[in-house]
Protein backbone atom coordinates (compact mmCIF):
# COMPACT_ATOMS: atom_id res chain seq x y z
CA UNK A 1 0.00 0.00 0.00
CA UNK A 2 1.65 3.20 -1.15
CA UNK A 3 -0.59 5.85 0.38
CA UNK A 4 -2.15 6.20 3.81
CA UNK A 5 -4.92 8.84 3.73
CA UNK A 6 -4.38 10.07 7.29
CA UNK A 7 -2.68 13.29 8.37
CA UNK A 8 -1.84 12.03 11.86
CA UNK A 9 -2.90 9.75 14.70
CA UNK A 10 -3.14 10.95 18.32
CA UNK A 11 -3.01 8.38 21.12
CA UNK A 12 -3.69 9.23 24.77
CA UNK A 13 -4.13 7.46 28.05
CA UNK A 14 -4.05 8.25 31.76
CA UNK A 15 -1.91 6.68 34.45
CA UNK A 16 -3.60 7.02 37.81
CA UNK A 17 -1.82 6.97 41.18
CA UNK A 18 -2.85 3.33 41.64
CA UNK A 19 -1.24 2.26 38.35
CA UNK A 20 2.36 1.57 37.37
CA UNK A 21 3.42 4.24 34.84
CA UNK A 22 5.71 1.79 33.02
CA UNK A 23 2.88 -0.69 32.50
CA UNK A 24 0.59 2.06 31.20
CA UNK A 25 3.35 3.22 28.85
CA UNK A 26 3.80 -0.37 27.65
CA UNK A 27 0.08 -0.49 26.85
CA UNK A 28 0.37 2.67 24.76
CA UNK A 29 3.48 1.34 23.01
CA UNK A 30 1.46 -1.65 21.76
CA UNK A 31 0.28 0.67 18.97
CA UNK A 32 3.52 2.54 18.33
CA UNK A 33 6.67 1.88 16.31
CA UNK A 34 9.78 1.13 18.37
CA UNK A 35 11.47 3.95 20.28
CA UNK A 36 8.61 6.39 19.68
CA UNK A 37 8.51 9.51 21.92
CA UNK A 38 5.69 9.80 24.43
CA UNK A 39 4.78 13.09 26.12
CA UNK A 40 3.97 13.07 29.82
CA UNK A 41 2.04 15.63 31.83
CA UNK A 42 1.14 15.35 35.50
CA UNK A 43 -1.90 16.96 37.06
CA UNK A 44 -3.65 16.72 40.39
CA UNK A 45 -7.04 15.01 40.50
CA UNK A 46 -10.11 16.28 42.33
CA UNK A 47 -9.13 14.38 45.48
CA UNK A 48 -5.48 15.42 45.35
CA UNK A 49 -4.31 12.24 43.67
CA UNK A 50 -1.72 12.21 40.89
CA UNK A 51 -2.90 11.68 37.33
CA UNK A 52 -0.32 11.40 34.56
CA UNK A 53 -1.35 11.88 30.93
CA UNK A 54 0.66 9.94 28.36
CA UNK A 55 0.14 11.05 24.78
CA UNK A 56 1.77 11.07 21.39
CA UNK A 57 1.10 12.21 17.85
CA UNK A 58 2.15 9.99 14.95
CA UNK A 59 2.63 11.98 11.72
CA UNK A 60 5.15 10.13 9.54
CA UNK A 61 3.34 8.03 6.90
CA UNK A 62 5.19 4.81 7.75
CA UNK A 63 4.51 5.29 11.46
CA UNK A 64 0.83 6.06 10.78
CA UNK A 65 0.66 2.88 8.69
CA UNK A 66 2.13 0.95 11.65
CA UNK A 67 -0.54 2.26 14.03
CA UNK A 68 -3.34 1.59 11.53
CA UNK A 69 -2.02 -1.94 10.91
CA UNK A 70 -2.29 -2.62 14.63
CA UNK A 71 -5.88 -1.33 14.51
CA UNK A 72 -6.66 -3.53 11.52
CA UNK A 73 -5.78 -6.56 13.67
CA UNK A 74 -8.75 -5.80 15.95
CA UNK A 75 -11.02 -8.80 16.38
CA UNK A 76 -13.86 -6.28 16.11
CA UNK A 77 -12.56 -4.64 12.90
CA UNK A 78 -15.73 -5.55 10.99
CA UNK A 79 -17.75 -3.78 13.68
CA UNK A 80 -15.52 -0.71 13.43
CA UNK A 81 -15.86 -0.69 9.64
CA UNK A 82 -19.65 -0.87 9.91
CA UNK A 83 -19.67 1.98 12.47
CA UNK A 84 -17.34 4.35 10.61
CA UNK A 85 -20.18 6.72 9.79
CA UNK A 86 -20.64 7.26 13.54
CA UNK A 87 -16.94 7.11 14.43
CA UNK A 88 -15.85 9.82 11.96
CA UNK A 89 -16.98 13.33 12.86
CA UNK A 90 -17.72 16.30 10.60
CA UNK A 91 -14.09 17.46 10.99
CA UNK A 92 -12.91 14.20 9.37
CA UNK A 93 -11.51 12.74 12.60
CA UNK A 94 -11.85 9.05 13.41
CA UNK A 95 -12.34 8.20 17.10
CA UNK A 96 -11.79 4.87 18.85
CA UNK A 97 -11.54 3.80 22.48
CA UNK A 98 -9.23 0.88 23.06
CA UNK A 99 -8.80 -1.48 26.01
CA UNK A 100 -5.77 -0.47 28.08
CA UNK A 101 -5.46 -3.80 29.93
CA UNK A 102 -5.54 -5.82 26.70
CA UNK A 103 -3.01 -3.43 25.15
CA UNK A 104 -0.66 -4.06 28.07
CA UNK A 105 -0.82 -7.74 27.12
CA UNK A 106 -0.03 -6.87 23.49
CA UNK A 107 -3.62 -7.43 22.32
CA UNK A 108 -5.73 -4.90 20.42
CA UNK A 109 -9.41 -4.60 21.31
CA UNK A 110 -12.11 -2.02 21.77
CA UNK A 111 -12.70 -0.97 25.35
CA UNK A 112 -11.75 1.66 27.88
CA UNK A 113 -8.51 3.34 28.79
CA UNK A 114 -6.84 4.40 25.52
CA UNK A 115 -8.18 7.04 23.18
CA UNK A 116 -7.28 7.20 19.51
CA UNK A 117 -8.05 10.15 17.27
CA UNK A 118 -6.95 9.97 13.64
CA UNK A 119 -7.32 12.85 11.20
CA UNK A 120 -8.48 11.39 7.89
CA UNK A 121 -7.45 13.04 4.63
CA UNK A 122 -10.47 13.93 2.52
CA UNK A 123 -10.62 16.22 -0.48
CA UNK A 124 -12.91 18.01 -0.33
CA UNK A 125 -12.98 17.71 3.46
CA UNK A 126 -16.40 16.16 3.91
CA UNK A 127 -17.63 13.50 6.28
CA UNK A 128 -18.59 11.11 3.48
CA UNK A 129 -15.16 11.33 1.85
CA UNK A 130 -13.39 10.74 5.17
CA UNK A 131 -15.55 7.68 5.92
CA UNK A 132 -14.82 6.26 2.48
CA UNK A 133 -11.04 6.83 2.84
CA UNK A 134 -10.93 5.35 6.36
CA UNK A 135 -12.94 2.32 5.22
CA UNK A 136 -10.65 1.73 2.25
CA UNK A 137 -7.40 1.86 4.19
CA UNK A 138 -8.62 -0.19 7.17
CA UNK A 139 -10.11 -2.83 4.87
CA UNK A 140 -6.87 -3.08 2.89
CA UNK A 141 -4.74 -3.29 6.04
CA UNK A 142 -7.09 -5.94 7.49
CA UNK A 143 -6.52 -8.09 4.40
CA UNK A 144 -2.75 -7.59 4.70
CA UNK A 145 -2.71 -8.61 8.38
CA UNK A 146 -4.93 -11.70 8.01
CA UNK A 147 -3.04 -14.97 8.33
CA UNK A 148 -2.50 -16.80 5.04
Amino acid sequence: MARVPFHYVDLRTFSYATEDDRRVEDALRTFLPEEFDIDRDTVEGHNGDRIRTLSTRVENADDVRHVLSRLASLAEIDRVLSELDDRVDDNCSLFLRLDKQDAFGGRVSLGEGLTLRAKVEAYPARHENAVENAHEVLSTLREETEPA
